[in-house]
């Protein structure tokens, strides 16, 4: 008995996981270019990754591929820029795409998923909770969670609007992820210390942070493709040839793709301190190590790698580094 009832079980078990994937009925237009291909494309931590594509046939494509859902894909005709954000669904599902002004102009029929993602998008930014409570069961509750609000929130924040999802998202890779995030960054509180590593610099050499540690050190997240962070550069230049005579130092930790663009931006910003880097974008680990889900993000640690401050920006920055560092004297 036991054995029929295993096997009953297994048997269960096997059916409700194919019960989350199904054949597409993706069915659709390209407009505004003469792409020949349309590229389907799976999103895992804020990357895109192409598992299919089909041939433009007179304007127009189709895709059946297996695939979960309900959950977000990507849809291109160019796998080198950024894509549509689609939640793709078991019903069908009908898409003019058009690649203008970052598909900004497509249209997506036939996703309820999707039409919440919009309403969502117009409403700039909800109260994520009252936004959980409303759709508890949609995964867009999950991802805007994930996407767009897990580097706004403190740790016990995040715990809690998970504990808003229904039960059917809690081993969605969303909330797994949180809730990891939510571990790491209850370790990264000021006044802890902050983690030791290692990663290379732009010559190949091993850089580690605690050989590193003099006066205050800022850990520095950014990337050359980033445009918040280059637009921050100037004022951590500034920064650094105020204070690095007075005991402050940087090590920036790029979340860049290409080993030209980084060194590249590294000159053109004149970031003349210590840098690293795994090229691994947002699969770093460093990146991952300190919670970081947004950049620019940085940590101000002590010589003793004690985190006194985090995310400071512009004229944050500034007076911050001059309480610790010229009045302290």
């Amino acid at each position: 008995m036991k054995k029929i009832l295993l096997g009953f079980a297994l048997f269960l078990g096997a059916v409700q996981t194919q019960a989350q994937e199904s054949n597409l009925q993706l069915k659709g237009t390209v407009v505004d270019t003469v792409a020949q291909y349309v590229y389907l494309q799976k999103f895992h931590n804020k990357m895109f990754t192409t598992i299919d594509s089909v041939k433009v046939k007179d304007g127009n494509f189709s895709f059946k591929t297996k695939v979960k859902t309900p959950e977000l894909y990507g849809l291109s005709v160019n796998t080198e820029s950024s894509p549509l954000y689609i939640f793709l669904e078991k019903e069908p599902i009908t898409v003019k795409l058009s690649p203008k002004k970052y598909y900004t102009a497509s249209v997506v029929e036939g996703s309820a998923s999707q039409d919440l993602f919009e309403t969502y998008k117009k409403s700039k930014d909800p109260e994520i909770s009252k936004f959980i409570t409303e759709h508890p069961k949609s995964i867009v509750s999950a991802y805007v969670l994930y996407r767009n609000w897990s580097y706004r929130l403190t740790p016990e924040q995040i715990t809690q609007n998970i504990a808003l999802l229904d039960k059917s998202l809690q081993n969605t890779t969303y909330v797994k992820e949180l809730k990891e995030l939510a571990v790491v960054l209850d370790g990264l509180a000021v006044g802890k210390k902050a983690p030791d590593f290692t990663a290379n610099d732009p010559n190949g050499k091993p850089v580690r942070l605690y050989d590193n540690l003099k006066g205050y050190t800022l850990v520095d997240f950014w990337a050359s493709w980033c445009g918040p962070c280059r637009r921050e550069n100037p004022n951590i230049v500034a920064a650094y040839k105020e204070f690095h005579d007075k005991g402050f130092n940087i090590v920036g930790i790029s979340l860049d793709k290409k080993k030209e663009n980084w060194i590249k931006g590294i000159q053109d910003d004149n970031l003349t301190w210590t840098h690293v880097s795994d090229l691994l974008f947002w699969n770093s680990a460093v990146a991952k190590l300190y919670g970081v889900r947004a950049i620019p993000g940085n940590y101000l640690v002590d010589s003793k790698g004690i985190i006194v401050a985090k995310n400071l920006h512009g004229e944050e920055l500034q007076s911050t580094l001059k309480s610790l560092l010229v009045q302290a004297n």
